[in-house]
């Protein structure tokens, strides 16, 4: 069920619209079905309509009157409530909707329950799906009704009578989503052959300049020079900057100013100072030493990632905020990097994952630096040009969204639920795309049967639950082949393969195979360990207490690699 309030000043006005049904269409049979006291007249449900209208009017504006008097009277006294069912819903009886619209002038303070000096009502019904209720704002010891933040109240009680009557549980939100675009702007974007209103366009367009920006100079500097948008810096009489405000040149007229938003007014986190702590915020990328090779942004972004879903699994929501927060920008520079054919389901999950990273929850800004730093030195840097590297970022990407709507789901923020979950279909999609041809690649380099066979047996220690959907898997040749190049490297194919699995569960993904072949392929860049590595890991292994030597010692035995066991 959906409430939609609002207020105005004249209760005969109210009244007349409501029973009218002549020009309302949906106004088939207009009559009461509760009101303050049960015995209101009702002008559905009379031979002589005007004298009963009349006769309403009067009593919902007794107190009213009486209040203006003494001059304690509202200007705007009147209250407006219309609940609609949703379509799926049945059809309710005239006494449920009457139980429904005492319990809403009660949550929202109109009329509270057991209060003798609540506000005068009443609830009309004329149609099915939906009734209204027309209150005056005076109690009966005219003081003015105490009904703030009465949209949030009714829309907890109708969360509460949705459950309780069976209906259709609309997903709600926390009063921290975007404002949505006007009916007027979306009639002039239509005018003008958009697909978006200015206020989505120019949302969008801050986002990316936020994702890519390393400071405010460099965020004002890359916004005054994206096509066809206008920027302002409004400062603050001592010369201090105050804020930014953008306009899209479509929207200027001739003789007319630009239509200019703020960033508040583009999305609460887009506001000037929620910007200026972000970009604070930002871990350098980390410079190659002498004699090393520098690390791949690529790399230290996809770990970052991979750390998400662990830091989501913790109690502190401030910094799983900030995760999420960096997450969000990490999505929105992803398209300025991607492949042209794989850029628009990345700009759609973008966009859906715009309303996960916002919730009640205040973000401590400094936990998501070291993947605010990765992204800026991504964007910063050639495009790698093997598919192998965006391939592990979207498969690290699809757990962050995976782990993002069980967050949400578990503090209950349905809105950024649904979204995430948008994120993930769109995820999916483009990583299906990216990874078709390394896996390919991966596959024709398959080992000889005997090693796949020894693969399996490492496969059947470390994930024996998941072993034949991983056998199933159309990437099980893939995984093999990197298991096998790992090995000639000097890694223990064993050992990256639990490595692998204790870092990600396997529980919830749709192709096991896939995972494990991006996770250990990772895990494998990084140098094998050396022989006396091996040997002092060997060593302390045997130090381990009785009740754990003897599965330390196997693990370590089946851990050597062929050239470490002919030594």
């Amino acid at each position: 069920m959906i409430a939609k309030i609002s207020g105005g000043k004249d209760t005969a006005g109210l009244i007349r619209y409501l029973f009218d049904t002549e020009k309302a269409k949906d106004h088939l049979d207009p009559h009461l079905v509760a009101s303050w006291d049960g015995f209101a007249p009702d002008p559905g449900r009379t031979d002589d309509f005007a004298a009963a209208r009349k006769l309403l009017v009067a009593d919902l504006n007794l107190h009213v009157k009486q209040a203006r008097r003494l001059g304690r009277a509202p200007e705007k006294h009147t209250w407006h409530c219309s609940i609609r069912a949703a379509e799926s819903d049945r059809v309710l009886s005239d006494e449920e909707w009457a139980d429904i619209a005492r319990r809403v002038v009660a949550a929202t303070g109109i009329a509270p329950e057991g209060d003798p000096d609540g506000c005068r009502w009443v609830a009309v019904r004329h149609a099915p799906d939906h009734i209204h209720i027309a209150a005056t704002k005076v109690r009966g010891d005219l003081r003015p009704a105490r009904h703030w933040n009465d949209y949030l109240t009714a829309d907890r009680e109708l969360a509460a009578i949705e459950n309780e009557y069976g209906l259709f549980q609309v997903v709600r939100g926390d009063c921290t989503a975007a404002k949505r675009p006007t009916r007027a702007e979306q009639e002039k974007a239509q005018r003008a052959g958009h697909d978006k209103p200015a206020r989505e366009r120019l949302r969008a367009t801050v986002r990316t300049a936020v994702a890519a920006a390393s400071s405010m100079e460099e965020f004002v500097h890359l916004l005054s020079h994206v096509d066809g948008v206008l920027v302002e810096i409004v400062h603050f009489p001592s010369g201090d900057v105050r804020g930014y405000k953008v306009a899209a040149e479509d929207t200027t007229t001739a003789g007319k100013e630009p239509v200019w938003f703020s960033g508040s007014e583009l999305a609460p986190d887009l506001s000037f100072p929620k910007i200026r702590k972000r970009l604070e915020n930002i871990e350098p990328h980390a410079a190659g030493q002498p004699g090393r090779r520098r690390p791949s942004p690529w790399r230290q972004a996809t770990a970052s990632m991979e750390r998400i879903a662990h830091h989501l699994d913790r109690i502190d929501d401030q910094a799983a905020q900030a995760h999420l927060a960096a997450f969000g920008e990490a999505l929105d520079a992803l398209p300025l990097l991607a492949p042209r054919s794989l850029r628009s389901q990345l700009r759609k999950a973008a966009s859906a994952f715009e309303r996960a990273t916002r919730s009640r929850v205040q973000a401590e800004h400094h936990h998501g630096r070291a993947l605010r730093g990765a992204v800026r030195a991504m964007l910063r840097e050639p495009a790698p040009k093997d598919g192998a590297t965006l391939a592990m970022f979207l498969d690290a990407a699809i757990l962050v969204a995976i782990t993002a709507t069980r967050w949400h789901q578990l503090r209950h923020q349905d809105q950024q639920v649904a979204t995430a979950q948008r994120t993930l279909l769109h995820l999916q999609a483009a990583y299906d795309q990216a990874a078709a041809a390394p896996l390919a690649a991966l596959a024709s380099r398959r080992p000889p049967q005997e090693t796949v066979d020894r693969h399996m047996l490492h496969l059947r220690q470390a994930v024996p639950d998941h072993l034949e959907q991983i056998i199933q898997d159309p990437a099980f040749g893939s995984l093999t082949a990197v298991l096998a190049e790992a090995e000639a490297e000097g890694h223990a194919p064993e050992r990256l393969l639990q490595q692998a699995v204790d870092h990600r569960a396997l529980d919830d993904a749709r192709r096991p195979a896939r995972v494990l072949t991006w996770r250990v392929q990772r895990l494998s860049a990084r140098p094998a360990p050396s022989t006396r590595a091996r040997a002092a890991q060997a060593r302390s292994a045997t130090a381990q207490p009785t009740g754990t030597r003897e599965h330390a010692g196997a693990s370590v035995a089946t851990s050597q690699t062929p050239r470490a066991r002919r030594r």
